[in-house]
């Protein structure tokens, strides 16, 4: 079976091209564009086709795609959230969920072919970066929803939260506690989440006069271990912030132990803020301020909006942009 790789291939372009041929997108050239249609109709290529058998035949399963760390396996607990609100609601209407282990080992998979092996009626992305494979199933009649992704096909849509903002919020409460030299510590780079993250985290810095260093801008693994490492790399730097604003709520704890491992205090020499407000950020010590996201109310609705897709093929799904808001503890101090 030809697939949109393929399909790129043999054109001499890429995935997003080809993709953008098939939903016919303006800003392709009509040269570029006839010799991929020639291509598609010479092997009848048609991503739509390859699924529409799902559509009349339902399984009552739903496909999870989760990129997690194979050794340390599902350990966010934003996800864990997230996965027990769409099982609570989709498992109370028959529905039993499919977890392929593909992203566990690596960071691409056969969406489309897996999802057509097992006959699944609709599929959920978590975790997973932007990925050439990931096109061809966006382009097929199956339902997806993306979360913390920002893709749309003709049967997919995405669910996200303000992350923008919510990096915004934590840069603003630093500046109303009087910190001006401010770090970042990064989940993955090339995920939506931080992506979004860090342009509002830089783009508060600038509108509020404040400062920020490369060296206080450190990327890594959405997990303590990787706040860990981060921060003690920025604990070398020559001159330090005396704020931290944290990807996630499990970087900030594992930044809170380096940095008491090195014979600081938070608060006392390090504010810090997190971003998820996990059930255990509560009970650290100190408490850890942080940007809350409902990953309880993201899975419901990314369940709700499966459901409609699969129940209507034909319904407009929109996109959800979820609100996210500030909750001040004990970990961070004015100045």
């Amino acid at each position: 079976m030809i697939t949109i790789k393929d399909i790129a291939r043999l054109a001499g372009v890429s995935i997003t091209t080809v993709s953008k041929v098939i939903n016919n997108y303006p800003d392709i050239g009509q040269e570029t564009r006839e010799k991929v249609i020639k291509i598609m109709k010479k092997y009848n290529y048609s991503p739509n086709a390859i699924a529409r058998s799902l559509s009349t035949s339902k399984s009552n399963s739903i496909g999870v795609f989760i990129h997690y760390h194979p050794s340390r396996g599902l350990h966010q607990f934003f996800f864990h959230e997230i996965l027990f609100a769409m099982e609570t609601n989709l498992g109370k209407q028959g529905y039993d969920f499919v977890y392929f282990s593909d992203l566990k080992w690596k960071r691409s998979c056969n969406y489309l072919a897996k999802c057509l092996n097992r006959h699944i009626d609709g599929a959920i992305l978590m975790g997973i970066s932007v990925d050439e494979n990931l096109y061809e199933l966006l382009q097929s009649d199956i339902p997806v929803v993306l979360l913390d992704l920002n893709l749309t096909g003709p049967n997919a849509t995405y669910i996200t939260s303000d992350n923008l903002f919510g990096a915004k919020q934590a840069v603003n409460y630093f500046k109303e506690l009087g910190h001006q030299n401010i770090g970042m510590i990064g989940g993955l780079k090339d995920t939506f989440p931080t992506k979004t993250r860090t342009e509002g985290f830089l783009e508060e810095i600038k509108n509020n006069g404040m400062t920020t260093r490369d060296e206080w801008i450190i990327y890594t693994s959405y997990n303590e271990e990787g706040g860990y490492r981060a921060m003690t790399r920025m604990l070398k730097s020559r001159e330090l912030p005396t704020a931290i604003f944290c990807h996630s709520d499990m970087i900030a704890i594992g930044a809170i132990k380096a940095i008491k491992d090195a014979g600081y205090s938070v608060p006392d020499d390090f504010s810090v803020i997190g971003f998820d407000d996990v059930e255990i950020s509560t009970y650290i010590n100190p408490g850890l301020t942080t940007v809350r996201q409902d990953s309880y109310s993201m899975g419901n609705q990314a369940a709700n909006l499966l459901k409609t897709m699969m129940d209507n093929p034909a319904a407009k799904v929109e996109p959800i942009v979820l609100p996210v808001e500030l909750v001040i503890r004990e970990s961070c101090k004015k100045l």
